[in-house]
C-alpha cells in the first residue's frame, strides 16, 4: 500500500516554472499563452526524450499525455519512438561480441 501512495505522490507532485515570452513570439506563432505553454511542454518533452535525458514515460508526464499518445506524437517531430531501447540493444550486442 505504501508503494501505491508513493506512486500517487510522485504523479501529483509538480513544480511551476515561469517563463517570460515576448508578446511578438506569441503573435508570430498565432497562439494564446495556454496553447503556447502546452506546445513548449511537448517540445521540451520530445527533445529531452530524443537526447536520452528522459524516458518515454517521464517525457509523457512532462508533455501531460499518456505514454502511448506521447510515442505517437514523436512521429510528428520525426523522432524514432524506441531510439533509447535500440541504443541499449546495440550496446548490449557490442559488449557481448567483444
Amino acid at each position: 500500500m505504501d508503494r501505491i501512495n508513493t506512486q500517487k505522490a510522485d504523479v501529483m507532485s509538480t513544480r511551476q516554472i515561469v517563463l517570460k515570452i515576448p508578446e511578438k513570439v506569441l503573435l508570430a506563432e498565432k497562439m494564446d499563452e495556454t496553447s503556447f505553454a502546452e506546445e513548449l511542454r511537448t517540445l521540451a518533452a520530445v527533445k529531452l526524450y530524443e537526447l536520452g535525458r528522459l524516458s518515454s514515460g517521464r517525457a509523457a508526464e512532462l508533455a501531460g499525455v499518456p505514454r502511448v499518445e506521447f510515442l505517437m506524437i514523436l512521429g510528428r517531430y520525426k523522432v524514432f519512438p524506441f531510439q533509447s531501447e535500440l541504443n541499449d540493444l546495440e550496446n548490449r550486442y557490442a559488449q557481448s561480441h567483444q
